[in-house]
């Protein structure tokens, strides 16, 4: 029976080190990734748009978001970012001018991890006031929201954490899957050993004289 303990021990170890295995492949491909901007990244539109917006594969948290959205030296945001479904959209202030203007977005995934990035759209004329009050936008600038092959570069400083907008999916750990199967293996190698332990041992008992 001694011998058969150091064995259940080895094969609870593996087991607990295949479990660990398997559930750490599953944070490793859940953080968001931005799949589309409005403008289009590098879209040139007719007008200067009401909002502009970054559309993610997962809904992000309201909490830490943030967009600049900046032309001319100034920062024409207005107000906080909003979340409507799987989108950040931000507002942006009337009169801003014509020309090109750079957005730096940054909101905390739905795993609750940090992303940013940046994107850039060219206006051909200033934005107009409505009779709501708001900027008006042309169907031009409406067209510019299709998806594009990238949702912008990383944002100066950063590592980067925006994926190609063709694949939103992180890679398969497959390193991770191989591991797990070669633990897998080895759980069922040391109880196949420890049952033939065991096995051997119960027959040695029983050709054993008593006494």
């Amino acid at each position: 029976m001694r011998t058969i303990r150091p064995l259940l021990a080895a094969v609870v170890a593996a087991l607990a080190f295949c479990s660990a295995l398997l559930f750490s492949a599953v944070p490793a491909s859940a953080h968001d990734v931005a799949e589309s901007t409005a403008p289009a990244n590098g879209a040139s539109v007719a007008a200067v748009p009401a909002s502009v917006s970054i559309t993610f594969n997962n809904r992000p948290l309201a909490i830490g978001s943030g967009v600049t959205v900046t032309a001319g030296g100034e920062n024409w945001a207005d107000g906080p970012v909003e979340i409507i479904d799987n989108q950040a959209v931000q507002k942006l202030r009337e009169g801003a001018p014509a020309g090109e203007f750079t957005v730096v977005w940054r909101v905390v995934s739905s795993d609750s991890h940090p992303i940013e990035g940046t994107f850039t759209f060219t206006a051909a004329a200033g934005s107009t006031t409505t009779a709501s009050g708001t900027a008006g936008a042309s169907p031009a600038a409406s067209a510019s929201s299709a998806a594009v092959p990238t949702a912008g570069t990383a944002a100066p400083g950063t590592t980067g954490n925006n994926e190609p907008a063709a694949d939103a999916s992180q890679p398969f750990p497959w390193s991770i899957v191989g591991l797990a199967v070669v633990a897998v293996g080895l759980v069922i190698y040391l109880a196949v050993t420890a049952r033939k332990k065991l096995a051997a041992s119960n027959d040695a008992d029983s050709d054993t004289p008593a006494e």
